[in-house]
């Protein structure tokens, strides 16, 4: 590594920065159930609470099953120890009581996206009031960034979320990308790792009350497509996840310890 970081251009710098974060930077070691409560716990405490509304599921060991909270329960609630594993058919092979209806679109999404380990839907306020304008989320702001050009649009509301129709409907949605806002209705987030998808639905809220306060004020102007996937790319490491949610973490188990349980 150079001393004389002064003579490198923005692209070495860069390069030299992610190899030093995968040297120093490292996350919690939980367990995939741990890390979905806290997962609910973080999203409570930062604006993502709506009564038992939302759902969040990770991946099981076995394919084709997944993790999810208990129908009846809030975010505030979760515990890695009433988390239900489930199949793609919502039926129960681990827990006691019954998972959301609703977590039928998870099962399509699942299917249709290998690459995805976790997948994040709530209806926190801000996310939820922008669906209502029937608007696409727009990212003009560095703070952002990580969803620059990661963000699909579903314009439609298909009623109450309990049918196969709308699992099919996000599934094309969402294409490749990590985040979805459905009119209507909230945010979607599938992402490879629960680290990253709860930092994104974080990120994804703030977004959403930014543009609305903007809007309010005037006329939102875009950012340079270069400088936002740079930044997209920059946000988005997987070392920076890690130590990202190791941080809400910390915050959220100044009160919430028994989530891990």
């Amino acid at each position: 590594m150079s001393n004389d970081t002064f003579s490198l251009n923005k692209d070495q710098l860069i390069q030299q920065s992610f190899v030093q974060m995968d040297q120093h930077l490292h996350g919690l070691d939980y367990t995939p159930a741990q890390k979905l409560a806290l997962t609910c716990r973080i999203l409570f405490d930062n604006g993502h609470d709506s009564g038992l509304a939302g759902q969040i599921t990770a991946r099981g060991e076995v394919p084709g099953t997944y993790l999810t909270q208990r129908l009846g329960y809030g975010f505030d609630e979760i515990c890695a120890s009433n988390l239900l594993l489930v199949n793609e058919d919502l039926e129960v092979l681990q827990g006691e009581g019954m998972a959301n209806p609703a977590n039928r679109f998870h099962s399509w999404l699942y299917r249709a996206r290998p690459d995805v380990q976790c997948i994040i839907h709530t209806h926190a306020i801000h996310t939820a009031a922008l669906s209502m304008l029937e608007v696409p989320l727009e990212i003009s702001h560095m703070d952002n960034c990580v969803l620059y050009d990661d963000v699909a649009f579903l314009p439609d509301w298909p009623g109450v979320p309990v049918g196969n129709e709308e699992g099919e409907m996000i599934s094309v949605a969402i294409g490749n990308k990590r985040a979805l806002l459905l009119a209507h209705h909230g945010l979607l987030i599938a992402c490879s790792s629960i680290e990253e998808a709860c930092l994104l639905a974080l990120a994804f809220e703030r977004a959403a009350r930014m543009q609305l306060l903007a809007a309010s004020a005037g006329q939102i102007k875009p950012i340079a497509p270069d400088l936002g996937r740079e930044a997209h790319d920059w946000i988005l490491r997987g070392q920076r996840s890690a130590v990202g949610f190791a941080y809400y973490a910390r915050r959220s188990l100044r009160r919430n310890v028994e989530c891990l349980e």
